[in-house]
């Protein structure tokens, strides 16, 4: 058994699958898709929402596409066509003409001479060919291809889905549902409601079931049993670490203890166990190691530089290493101290700040103006929404654990 099937970040965990937490949800899936209602799946980035799907519906079950990019129905259900193998007429070719059989005698002659009869039998044709782009009805097609099947339709990242594209969507989603096609579409908890708001009529034909970021001790879950079945005997400690680090994330927690283990020169079951030594020094280095497989590198530098100056300095602020930056660089540093969070309140992220300066820290309102500046900076660059400020509530929520995961150790 190798250590890449046990800990598994980049596909389904056979062995560290961890559902205590979700039993709840599994049952309210199933009795959900059974019910032949549609399932809005809501939760953060690298959540485990796709692993949760691909467990509880099954793979042969799912006919898994994105939402992203998406303008149209039939773009979205061409993807779906994609996957089941259905194939799509894309030219009409339409001839126009006549073709027959003509035949008889003609009797005649030149009177006084002679008669004559002459046959005259034959065919002959006269037509046109021409082709144009086929007038599909993708929605007929989509419920007559899996109508009542129980193949059930998962659109990952519904909230990439084109704005102006929704409520057609929505629309054909419903009148499909009621046809007996089983959806599934999963978003970001700020989006969860996309597809309700976009056709009101779905309200009752829809059950949302909302995810979190896991808490500690279900990441622990993964190492601990991860480990065992590699014959490997982690201090709690360390595996502590990891959990701390991953941030919520089980995919991150996945990819710490892979690579825990390569860093260990562990690839694959030992024979017998062993309890290899486990310093701060290795947290980093597994941690700096990780973090090749996050690089956020541009948008992070992004954000230290802030939007362009219009003819005003920034204020620099002198840090306890000596080093002097303005407020941009400074807020990044704040982020990637310890303990790690996603979610950082206006209180702590200006005592943060206080821990790094030497000497005078920036006003508030230059601290509060920097974060909605780089949030803007951050989900433009990235194309979708990774880090939010939300200038009510004086909180900073970072949404996707990689990019934590890469300020602190990238």
């Amino acid at each position: 058994m190798k250590a890449s099937e046990v800990f598994t970040p980049g596909k389904f965990p056979e062995i560290t699958y961890i559902e205590d937490h979700l039993v709840k949800h599994a049952q309210v899936l199933q009795d959900s898709l059974d019910a032949g209602l549609i399932v809005t799946l809501s939760g953060p980035s690298k959540s485990g929402k796709t692993v949760f799907i691909e467990k509880n519906i099954g793979t042969d079950r799912l006919v898994p596409v994105s939402g992203a990019g998406v303008t149209s129905p039939n773009e979205l259900w061409s993807r779906v066509f994609a996957v089941v193998g259905t194939p799509m007429p894309t030219k009409v070719t339409e001839t126009k003409g006549f073709q027959g059989t003509a035949g008889g005698k003609i009797g005649g002659g030149i009177p006084g001479i002679y008669t004559a009869e002459a046959n005259t039998a034959g065919t002959w044709s006269d037509s046109t060919a021409s082709q144009s782009d086929a007038a599909v009805d993708a929605l007929s097609i989509l419920i007559k291809e899996l109508g009542g099947t129980g193949l059930v339709v998962f659109v990952d990242d519904f909230h990439y889905v084109k704005p102006e594209a929704r409520e057609e969507i929505s629309n054909q989603i419903k009148d499909a549902a009621s046809k007996g096609v089983l959806f599934v579409l999963a978003a970001v908890p700020y989006h969860a409601d996309d597809a309700v708001r976009a056709n009101a009529d779905l309200r009752g034909r829809a059950t949302k079931l909302d995810f979190n970021y896991w808490n500690k001790a279900e990441l622990l879950k993964i190492a601990t049993i991860g480990f065992e079945a590699l014959n490997v005997a982690m201090p709690l400690y360390f595996i502590e670490a990891l959990a701390d680090e991953a941030a919520g994330s089980p995919q991150l927690m996945q990819a710490l203890c892979l690579n825990s283990c390569y860093e260990l020169g562990i690839r694959a079951k030992l024979a017998s166990t062993a309890s290899p030594s486990a310093d701060l020094a290795l947290i980093e280095q597994i941690c700096t190691r990780t973090a090749q497989t996050a690089d956020y590198t541009s948008i992070v530098n992004l954000m230290k530089e802030g939007p362009k100056t219009r003819g005003t300095e920034r204020n620099s602020h002198l840090l306890k290493t000596g080093e002097v930056c303005d407020v941009y660089p400074l807020i990044i540093r704040a982020i990637g101290q310890n303990p790690p969070e996603l979610t950082i309140r206006y209180p702590a992220l200006t005592q943060r700040i206080s821990n790094l300066c030497a000497g005078e820290t920036p006003s508030g309102s230059s601290v509060t103006g920097a974060c909605g500046h780089m949030c803007n900076i951050a989900n433009a660059a990235e194309g979708r929404n990774i880090l939010e400020w939300d200038a009510k509530q004086d909180v900073l929520d970072i949404l996707d654990p990689y990019l934590l995961f890469f300020i602190r150790w990238g």
